[in-house]
């Protein structure tokens, strides 16, 4: 048995899950609502206050659905009570960031600044050298500030670009004269 599959869900206090015929499971928070359908294969039930993922058998394909989806629903029930955030940090001489309504304009060194819309549901706020990413997807949090990072990625010579604030950069020795 999947030992993260058979741990159950809790639905805290104020949050709301319905699971439909076709296994589309939505949730209902004071941050919002998320819906998602997942595989048929998978069973999904909720009985009180909590959500119980089981698989049918013990194939190779539902024994990785099971973890799998347990796991994404718990997501969706965070998303909606807490949310997600993702911090980077801006590192080098000129490279800035600014907010303009729901844009992002990033100084990247390029000779022009880089615009980025932000999606629905999510929205970035910029303090000194960080950008601070927040949504109740943490699915689009994550791939929203992967879409930042890449438009300058860090580099291991001196370090500059954009990186995730838990991030380590492994550096490189430059290059040394001739002796």
């Amino acid at each position: 048995m999947s030992r993260i599959g058979r741990l159950p869900v809790v639905i805290p206090a104020g949050v709301t899950a319905e699971v439909t015929a076709d296994n589309t499971v939505t949730v209902k928070g004071p941050k919002g609502q998320i819906t998602k359908t997942f595989a048929p294969e998978i069973g999904i039930e909720v009985k009180d206050n909590e959500i119980h993922v089981t698989r049918p058998n013990d194939q190779k394909k539902e024994k990785s659905l099971h973890g799998l989806t347990r796991a994404l629903i718990h997501n969706m029930v965070v998303g909606v009570t807490e949310g997600f955030t993702k911090t980077l940090e801006i590192n080098g001489v000129g490279y800035r960031a600014q907010k303009q309504g729901k844009k992002l304009v990033l100084s990247l060194g390029y000779s022009h600044p880089v615009e980025m819309i932000d999606p629905e549901g999510i929205e970035s706020t910029v303090e000194n050298n960080k950008i601070i990413i927040k949504g109740i997807s943490k699915e689009a949090v994550g791939q929203y500030a992967a879409n930042i990072r890449v438009k300058r990625p860090p580099e291991p010579y001196k370090g500059k670009g954009i990186k995730y604030s838990d991030e380590v950069i492994r550096r490189k020795v430059g290059k040394t004269g001739k002796k």
